[in-house]
């Protein structure tokens, strides 16, 4: 996929979900997380105040060190178009 092509997709999955409104399941919402976070280069330690949920958002991360930036941007968009778009009833 073409970068910039890659980067406008990339923003409209990621506006599609903040604006989703049902519950979405826990292992999705951690890959999603992981994805976003090396998209964005952003590797600071995860911000949550409960230490159960900081240590699943580091396991996700942890999964995903090997994936770069294009990569996490394609897998971003595919987990929205397979398990969002895709099941929405």
């Amino acid at each position: 996929m073409k970068t910039d092509k890659l980067k406008k997709d990339f923003i409209a999955a990621v506006d599609f979900v903040n604006d989703y409104t049902d519950p979405l399941p826990a292992d999705l919402l951690l890959k999603l997380y992981a994805c976003f976070k090396i998209a964005n280069r952003n590797f600071s330690h995860p911000g949550s105040r409960t230490p159960l949920i900081n240590a699943f958002k580091a396991n996700a991360l942890i999964q995903a060190k090997n994936v770069s930036i294009e990569e996490a941007m394609e897998r971003y968009i595919e987990l929205v178009d397979k398990e969002i778009r895709n099941n929405k009833k």
